[in-house]
């Protein structure tokens, strides 16, 4: 079976400048990404979807592939991630390379392992679904969740207010960090959430989301913590 890894990595980021390559613990962000899946041994080629020179410059160095660089049409605010994935698999039909499996890795994943990447590749092989998607449980039952309107709060779903927290059912939400997926599922559905999607349970001590500098100094604190540095 063939496998790519594709990891998405434009050069413009508003929130964070250069967020793609900005220094995590002292190594660019994108290497953990190149180097959990190098490591796994999952993958036939490790490639990274980008315009910039610079960024593809730091993902050679990692030892990721960049065959080619991503269209404009394709790396400005309002690109998506299938549609940066549908390019490249297109691009690699191009040159003759078709792959059974794939999985998309964002370039701001540093709590993505080698492990975690091999064990839902094999919930994927083994099964007879088009996806799988890491998850997180919410902290705080979302049946309860809050809003604010005209000044005034309320709650959402004012009927659950009664309701024990074991009688509610547990809610989950995308990690964000990567997403395994059939190529020939993809290409019909173009759509990473597929019909038939299996999901891979994450620990919330090794998720974060990473939008603001408050969310990256969170994300350090996490890494060193887990990582003993």
């Amino acid at each position: 079976m063939s496998v790519l890894v594709i990891i998405p990595a434009r050069s413009g980021s508003k929130r964070i400048p250069r967020k793609n390559i900005k220094l995590f613990c002292g190594k660019p962000i994108i290497d953990y990404s190149i180097k959990a899946a190098l490591q796994s041994g999952c993958f036939d080629e490790v490639m990274v979807s980008t315009e910039d020179s610079e960024i593809a410059g730091i993902a050679k160095t990692s030892g990721a592939s960049v065959p080619f660089m991503r269209s404009k049409e394709n790396s400005d605010d309002y690109s998506q991630t299938a549609d940066v994935i549908e390019e490249v698999l297109l691009q690699y039909k191009m040159l003759g390379k078709i792959f059974e499996f794939f999985c998309c890795i964002y370039p701001t994943a540093p709590f993505v392992t080698a492990e975690k990447l091999k064990k839902s590749y094999s919930l994927l092989a083994k099964s007879d679904a088009d996806a799988v998607i890491p998850i997180v449980s919410f902290s705080y039952p979302i049946q309860r969740a809050l809003k604010i309107k005209n000044s005034m709060l309320s709650m959402i779903w004012p009927e659950n207010y009664n309701k024990r927290s074991n009688d509610l059912i547990p809610t989950y939400h995308d990690c964000g960090q990567f997403y395994w997926m059939r190529t020939e599922s993809f290409l019909k559905q173009k759509m990473i959430y597929a019909k038939k999607s299996i999901p891979f349970e994450i620990p919330e001590s090794e998720v974060q989301d990473i939008d603001n500098m408050k969310d990256w100094d969170i994300a350090e604190m996490k890494y060193r913590l887990i990582n003993n540095i």
